[in-house]
C-alpha cells in the first residue's frame, strides 16, 4: 500500500504511519543529528501533549523560534 496516499498527503499523518511501519528507519538527518521515525513521532507527540496541557488548542497560534535543526521539525510536527 502507498503510505503517502493513506496519509491523505498530510505530513504528520505520514510520519505517524511510518513510525508504525518502519520505526527504526531514519526519518530526518540534519548535520550531525538524526532521528528515527519512532523517535521523531514520540518527541513530537510529547511536545504536543505539553502544548495541549498548557492550554494550546485547535485554533491557537503557536510560534516556533528555533535554529534549523531536527528539534525545529519536532516542533512543527507537534503543532500540526
Amino acid at each position: 500500500s502507498d503510505v503517502t496516499a493513506e496519509a491523505g498527503g498530510l505530513f504528520h499523518v505520514f510520519v505517524e504511519k511510518q513510525a508504525q511501519l518502519v520505526p527504526d528507519h531514519v526519518a530526518v538527518v540534519y548535520e550531525e543529528q538524526q532521528l528515527t521515525y519512532r523517535t521523531l513521532n514520540e518527541r513530537a507527540n510529547q511536545l504536543a501533549r505539553r502544548l495541549r496541557n498548557g492550554g494550546i488548542g485547535r485554533e491557537s497560534m503557536v510560534g516556533i523560534l528555533s535554529e534549523r535543526s531536527v528539534d525545529m521539525l519536532v516542533g512543527v510536527l507537534a503543532v500540526w
